[in-house]
């Protein structure tokens, strides 16, 4: 099986003045297509670093980072760019959506950058709407809508290209523990629909929600095992 994240040996290292501040000090997994898995690690285990490569915002030091097929390890800034608004959604805890425009508005914002006409813009993002089940909420702005109401609208708007992952940092870390479930439930669907998800969390119950934790532990793996999600789900298909 192919992967469809790919890391060969990734370093990563800041500089402080002349002081080397190694934060991923080699970092080699796979990550399958369809696959849901959960970075955990305290705080300094280089989980947001590695998060930050995987979704190019950030490049390694060191190492090889293949993702779908694409060496993103040597690419420049605007191919990476690129690479980002097609391969990869993003999901933040903070939501940042843009609060002047309404949630279709924001939905519809990645397909600004690919030339969608905007008539065809806002088809999809209605459509994508519909899947988080927030379709009556498409024309309210950000103030006007709850915390996960909000974080529907940032669902939907990674969901908006179709991309190879779904990547979600601390996607309830500003959320209540009832709306939190919720949005887990709808990571879930996301991924039984076919995608790959990754997402960082520190808390154990959502981790709980994947089917893999890496976790990680001064800038490398400490642990890679199944959860007894991927074993319910296994044996449910026997």
């Amino acid at each position: 099986m192919q992967s469809i994240i790919h890391l060969e040996d990734i370093k990563k290292s800041y500089y402080l003045g002349k002081n080397e501040l190694p934060v991923l000090k080699g970092i080699s997994l796979d990550i399958f297509k369809n696959e849901y898995v959960a970075l955990m690690g305290p705080s300094g285990s280089g989980k947001s670093t590695l998060m930050n490569i995987l979704g190019c915002l950030d490049t390694a030091t060191a190492g090889k980072y293949v993702l779908n097929s694409n060496d993103v390890s040597r690419m420049e800034d605007n191919d990476l760019a690129e690479i980002r608004n097609q391969e990869i959604g993003f999901v933040f805890q903070q939501f940042n959506l843009l609060p002047r425009l309404t949630a279709v508005e924001n939905v519809a914002l990645p397909l600004i950058y690919s030339g969608i006409p905007k008539k065809e813009r806002t088809e999809r993002a209605l459509e994508t709407l519909k899947k988080v089940k927030l379709e009556d909420r498409s024309h309210h702005k950000p103030n006007e809508l709850s915390g996960g109401q909000c974080q529907r609208v940032a669902i939907a708007r990674a969901l908006i290209n179709n991309p190879s992952i779904i990547l979600a940092d601390e996607p309830t870390g500003n959320l209540d523990s009832k709306t939190s479930h919720e949005i887990m439930d709808i990571l879930g669907k996301i991924h039984d629909d076919g995608n790959t998800v990754v997402l960082v969390t520190h808390e154990e119950d959502i981790a709980a929600f994947s089917h893999r934790i890496i976790r990680l532990r001064d800038g490398l793996i400490e642990s890679d095992n199944l959860t007894k999600q991927a074993s319910r789900e296994h044996l449910s298909t026997v």
